[in-house]
């Protein structure tokens, strides 16, 4: 069940209280209550997706579907995991850097990234964290979703892990670039990193995964490893990106997404994600913002959706 179900519990209750009586109020009741079950983990928080145990006999009513190598599924930096990779950090930061274990867990999936998922392309070394299918066949697949570890790993680099931490944020960061060398200037949504010696492309788009959605991530990046390391070659990226984004992406009344960043004239979806208001325009104006010190990064944390919360002290 997606956590995103549990609104039918509040709508139930309300059809109860206007001519929708009996069974209604009773459903109601007993979704809450699932709902409430899906708090019950170590943290105190709910999974986006659960799945209910209906075989008897079964100790746990609620099993979290896990992303690991002795799994059998997908071990991926993309959708569906890169919040958790993300809140490691920031969770820990937030805290007043008081909760041990987080860090720990930070440290630990960045080395893992860097020992297992950490690829080049060819021919010009570009780096990136690809996925390991079934916890052992390596894809060289990267969503744009993941740019948001070279921002995540730029600002731990000022956090206490210091080394090749900033070293891979810049890296990333510059193969996040080369997704946007399109006809277009726009990102697809997915690449593909080649790895055969000989091939004249770093990158290649499939057709299916050609359409830009006007993400956040990239702009998110350059961001912060622009507060950190003071490059204007970040601003200068995020400008020529944001200029490809007028082009192309804005119609009469907003912005809207693009079917294919390969195509021009490009083709609309009809479609401005919330995101593109509240992630990747607010990045952009903090990328260009003339102070540098608005919402400093020692004393706010963004949340996955940009939103910046304040760091306690203890």
């Amino acid at each position: 069940m997606d956590h995103l179900v549990c609104f039918l519990a509040g709508t139930l209750a309300l059809g109860s209280q206007n001519g929708f009586e009996g069974i209604h109020l009773e459903m109601a009741k007993n979704l809450s209550k699932s709902c409430r079950e899906m708090y019950s983990t170590l943290s105190g928080l709910a999974p986006e997706i659960v799945y209910f145990n209906e075989i008897p006999g079964k100790k746990e009513d609620i099993s979290i579907k896990p992303l690991d190598a002795h799994s059998g599924t997908t071990i991926t930096l993309g959708a569906r995991a890169d919040s958790y990779y993300e809140y490691l950090l920031k969770q820990w930061l937030q805290t007043g850097k008081s909760i041990q274990w987080l860090r720990d867990d930070y440290q630990e999936a960045m080395t893992g990234v860097q020992n297992i998922l950490w690829h080049h392309s060819e021919p010009n070394k570009l780096s990136f964290p690809g996925e390991l299918l079934g916890g052992k066949t390596f894809s060289p697949k990267m969503d744009h979703l993941v740019c948001f570890l070279a921002g995540t790993l730029a600002l731990g680099s000022q956090n206490g892990f210091e080394g090749i931490h900033l070293e891979m944020a810049k890296n990333l960061s510059k193969s996040c670039r080369e997704m946007y060398s399109t006809l277009s200037g726009l990102a697809p949504e997915i690449v593909y990193f080649n790895e055969i010696p000989g091939k004249k492309e770093d990158i290649s788009i499939k057709p299916l995964d050609a359409h830009c959605l006007l993400r956040p991530e990239a702009f998110e990046a350059w961001f912060y490893l622009y507060r950190v390391t003071g490059d204007k070659q970040y601003q200068e990226w995020g400008w020529e990106a944001f200029k490809a984004i007028e082009q192309f992406a804005k119609v009469k009344n907003g912005y809207s997404s693009v079917n294919s960043v390969k195509k021009i004239p490009v083709t609309y979806r009809d479609l401005m994600e919330s995101f593109f208001l509240a992630e990747t325009l607010k990045y952009l104006y903090l990328l260009f913002a003339d102070d540098q010190t608005e919402i400093p990064l020692d004393k706010y944390v963004f949340n996955t959706e940009g939103h910046p919360l304040p760091i306690y002290s203890n």
